[in-house]
């Protein structure tokens, strides 16, 4: 990765702050992206990516603005030069329920951010990426490969970005941009770590913690 740029969203913590101190500890520069409420975690993963002698363009965006996204986009490749790396890891999981049962507004949020969010992220940077081929990584869930009871919402989005992802493999591939698509499991991130996860987790126990959780 040593003199590559990359492009993350969903960098101001958990898997995508990982993914951002990772490169750069392969030798890449990174355009980190996030919301603009998650300035001061954002600019920490900058912090963390400098102290490895790598450079880091802070932008904020919200992926389901494509102008935000684009002017990201630009300020990276004004400072670093062309993409060979997108990540498009930004995610959300609100407020499980049977399927009947979620809020049309919680289900618009979770296409908004996990489907559409990643649309945006690649029709804004793909084009800003290095002729002569590069990666683009998909950041599904498990719930994309197998469905998950009560949450119609989130395994929806997770398994349609399957389908985006073979789709831009194959209009990508004769650039020479492969496609790959992640589907992790229950890391240790804000979005598994609270209250409201554990508790839905172990709901036989009153306040639960990870320990209850993990073997």
């Amino acid at each position: 990765m040593a003199g590559k740029v990359a492009f993350i969203t969903g960098a101001g913590n958990g898997m995508g702050r990982s993914h951002a101190v990772r490169l750069a500890e392969e030798g890449a520069d990174v355009v980190v992206v996030d919301l603009p409420s998650a300035e001061a975690d954002l600019a920490e993963t900058g912090r963390l990516v400098g102290e490895l002698g790598r450079r880091a363009v802070v932008a904020h965006a919200d992926v389901r603005d494509p102008s935000a996204l684009r002017a990201a986009v630009d300020a990276g490749v004004a400072e670093l030069g062309p993409l060979d790396v997108v990540v498009a890891n930004a995610g959300v999981c609100d407020n499980p329920g049977p399927a009947w049962s979620i809020d049309d507004a919680v289900w618009h949020r979770s296409l908004d951010v996990n489907l559409t969010g990643v649309w945006n992220t690649a029709k804004a940077a793909v084009p800003a990426m290095r002729d002569g081929g590069g990666s683009v990584v998909i950041v599904s869930s498990t719930a994309g490969i197998k469905s998950v009871a009560g949450a119609a919402h989130y395994s929806a989005s997770k398994t349609a970005v399957v389908g985006l992802a073979r789709t831009l493999a194959n209009e990508l591939g004769p650039q020479f941009i492969r496609v790959n698509v992640l589907h992790p499991g229950a890391v240790g991130t804000r979005m598994t770590l609270n209250p409201e996860t554990m508790a839905r987790l172990r709901p036989d126990l009153e306040n639960p913690t990870r320990d209850d959780v993990v073997p």
